[in-house]
């Protein structure tokens, strides 16, 4: 596949190998769980955002700190609960009896880096006003709108065990995070050196290797990937698929999906397939990049019908039915 001259291969290499020496001072703390570190890198490096799904211990607030320190970006932690006012979140306007006039005090999402962490535990209120920072980059706060840092990455969590007291991100919400992945258990191996690392020693310092200014530049190398027109109609077909999957040979999950992706998703899955490559070190898209990213772009934006749940069939099922049917270009 042909690179895009106006993309020097140089140029690319360059980037990777920042992003892999990110990689490796989070691996100086982090064990394992690769998919979640390369799903950040590529959220932050296409200005999305990332939903994260897992049991509590799996190390999301440690990964996102440990990336916060590689990039020498600020970051902030916020615990969503049912008593949190989106004041607690975005701030408010503070009255100063010394000169009677109102200030703004800036609230937690004024950092690089913000953990939202169990986002569901909070109500609709609150996560509105989170997920608008998160679109628009700017929170107003009385007459006056205050820009969020560049670069602004959220990760969101969420707890699939516990959902009594909680408040489900509603569909058109929850389309405004890029990816949605799924944590499981590390391995037998993986906790052993988690064991040996944590209780034989103290983990080795994360240096800085990177910077905000190095992350930005990064991002302008998206457009410049080269992305062959097949494999743009192999991810337009991918999406359209999940609205008419009748029209693509599979009328069998018809009656499984309530409604399918929205558009956002074929901007997503391009956008970070781009990202994908670059991870990977290369100037242009290959379908497998698209294959790769497409379960965590897409579970999270195809919603399931009752037929679909009883029986239990879930969205990467259907996703992983879509990419096993639709010819690879």
């Amino acid at each position: 596949m042909t690179a895009n001259p106006a993309l020097p291969s140089s140029r690319v290499s360059e980037v990777n190998g920042q992003l892999q020496a990110v990689k490796q001072e989070i691996a100086k703390v982090i064990v394992g769980q690769e998919t979640l570190l390369d799903r950040m890198l590529i959220a932050l490096l296409a200005n999305g955002h990332l939903l994260v799904e897992g049991v509590p211990g799996l190390a999301k607030t440690t990964a996102i700190k440990t990336l916060a320190e590689a990039l020498g970006l600020t970051f902030r932690r916020v615990s969503f609960t049912p008593d949190l006012l989106p004041a607690d979140i975005i701030g408010t306007l503070v009255f100063n009896p010394r000169d009677g006039a109102f200030t703004p005090r800036l609230g937690p999402v004024f950092t690089h880096l913000l953990l939202a962490d169990e986002i569901n535990r909070a109500p609709a209120k609150v996560q509105s006003a989170l997920l608008e920072a998160m679109q628009e980059r700017q929170v107003t706060i009385g007459d006056a709108t205050h820009p969020l840092p560049s670069p602004f990455f959220v990760l969101a969590t969420q707890n699939p065990i516990e959902q009594e007291g909680t408040y489900p991100l509603p569909e058109a919400q929850m389309d405004r995070f890029m990816m949605k992945c799924l944590l499981d258990y590390p391995t037998k191996d993986e906790e052993r050196r988690i064991l040996q690392r944590f209780t034989e020693g103290t983990p080795a310092p994360v240096r800085k290797v990177l910077t905000a200014e190095q992350i930005l530049q990064a991002r302008d190398l998206l457009p410049l990937v080269y992305c062959d027109e097949k494999v743009s109609d192999y991810v337009l077909d991918i999406v359209a698929c999940t609205r008419k999957p009748a029209a693509y040979g599979l009328e069998r999950l018809a009656p499984q999906i309530a409604y399918g992706a929205s558009p956002r998703a074929s901007l997503t899955l391009s956008l970070a397939s781009r990202a994908h490559a670059i991870l990977h070190g290369r100037p242009y898209v290959t379908p497998q990049d698209v294959k790769t990213i497409a379960p965590d772009v897409l579970r999270h934006r195809v919603l399931l019908t009752y037929e679909a749940e009883a029986e239990e069939r879930t969205s990467d099922h259907i996703i992983r039915d879509i990419l096993d049917h639709l010819p690879v270009p």
